[in-house]
């Protein structure tokens, strides 16, 4: 192990790649990156101890469906999410495939958030099982950055069953490489005299915003490493990549970034979307699966206390040939049979007939408080008329469960 780097494994034999820090003086190093291990995988076999450290596959809708997460016993044999699952059926034929419970994934991901909000207030979360965290303020009260990292690591793993790897440094952008480079279930922590010694042999892959496409151009102009973009005056990187993502490029490449954790970040969309067991040509059966998913979308919005204002839609084929169309509305909404008509609309759009669709999904965008949003009031109707149903079946389905009340053409039919 290079001279500077010492290894904090907690578990040589669980996990190899342990814990690593670097040396020196973590008090400037106040921005947290905390991402769970596998967090799908892991949440699944909280009550499967059998099948621990074997490899397990997450993912529904049978040959036909996408991995959603992988173990890492899973990702060592080339499976990785979003893989379509005939493909790591093949790469994989011993895993273990599980069902996901997207219900269960819900509510630990609420506590892990809670968690973090018990020791800081300035948190943002980038999705279900990540967050950047700025404890600055909780210095004083818990103790040093790589101190409150431990902590929170030791009570994500005791009061979720679940590992998290935690990057620590002075930067968004350098803690999220260090908790990519700790997992699995590991700590990183880049002292700011430390940042340029870290980021430098990292491939410019590395960098935040560069692509596939993106990486094969710089590599085309002999830039591999982040040092060599660093070393590159910004006036040619912005020659050859355009003003705003040379300079964007270069400012990283020294580990500047100057944005601030935001608490109040929320998700720019929010969807649902669903691959089918076979092929469908009908349209009125793709209409009834848009009415399913507009129905489970507008759910969620209304719990999370958010209305968007632009509807999409994605629609793929048999050949995965994929398609999105999208409309935005004259006001925000969470209703949804006003979410339904629009992407009924958009997909009447699109002129198929009898096409062989794969899967399809309903997204909602341009999201915002529900509380700061107006709202358009109607006159052949009366206002939020449509809205005070749907809330009254939140409720009931929370007290009678998901299905307990369901849109009339969704019902399945009688059995003969």
């Amino acid at each position: 192990m290079r001279a500077g780097v010492r290894a904090m494994s907690r578990s040589q034999v669980r996990r190899p790649t342990g814990r690593v820090a670097f040396d020196g003086d973590d008090a400037a190093c106040t921005i947290l990156h905390v991402d769970m291990d596998a967090f799908y995988a892991s949440v699944s076999l909280r009550g499967r101890p059998d099948l621990h450290g074997t490899p397990v596959i997450v993912a529904g809708g049978g040959n036909r469906g996408v991995v959603l997460s992988a173990t890492y016993e899973a990702r060592a044999l080339g499976v990785h999410s979003a893989m379509p699952m005939s493909r790591a059926r093949r790469l994989a034929p011993q895993a273990t495939v599980i069902e996901p419970d997207h219900h269960e994934y819900a509510e630990v991901s609420r506590n892990v958030m809670a968690l973090f909000g018990s020791v800081t207030p300035l948190v943002e979360p980038l999705s279900l099982d990540e967050a950047f965290l700025d404890v600055s303020g909780a210095l004083r009260r818990l103790g040093t950055p790589t101190r409150i990292a431990e902590l929170i690591r030791a009570r994500v793993e005791d009061e979720q069953r679940i590992t998290c790897s935690v990057g620590v440094a002075s930067t968004k952008f350098v803690a999220k490489l260090a908790s990519t480079r700790a997992k699995p279930d590991g700590l990183l922590v880049i002292p700011v005299d430390r940042v340029i010694d870290f980021l430098h042999p990292l491939p410019v892959g590395a960098l935040w915003g560069v692509g596939e496409k993106t990486e094969e151009h710089l590599v085309r102009l002999g830039l591999r490493t982040v040092g060599d973009i660093a070393h590159t005056p910004v006036a040619t990187l912005e020659r050859a990549l355009g003003s705003a993502t040379g300079h964007h490029l270069h400012e990283l490449s020294w580990g500047r970034d100057p944005r601030p954790v935001r608490p109040d970040e929320r998700e720019k969309s929010l969807g649902n979307e669903e691959t089918f067991a076979q092929d469908i040509d009908d349209p009125e059966v793709i209409h009834a699966h848009l009415l399913r998913l507009a129905d489970q979308v507008a759910g969620r919005l209304r719990r999370s206390g958010q209305v968007g204002r632009t509807i999409a839609i994605k629609v793929r084929f048999a050949d995965f040939t994929t398609l999105t169309r999208s409309r935005t509305l004259p006001a925000p909404t969470d209703v949804g049979r006003e979410i339904y008509d629009t992407a009924r609309h958009l997909y009447d759009g699109l002129g198929l007939e009898r096409v062989r669709i794969r899967l399809v999904g309903v997204r909602v965008e341009g999201l915002a408080a529900a509380e700061d949003a107006p709202r358009q009031l109607t006159l052949d109707e009366p206002a939020d008329e449509r809205r005070e149903a749907e809330v009254a079946i939140d409720a009931l389905r929370a007290r009678f469960g998901a299905d307990a009340v369901r849109p009339a053409r969704l019902l399945d039919p009688p059995e003969t």
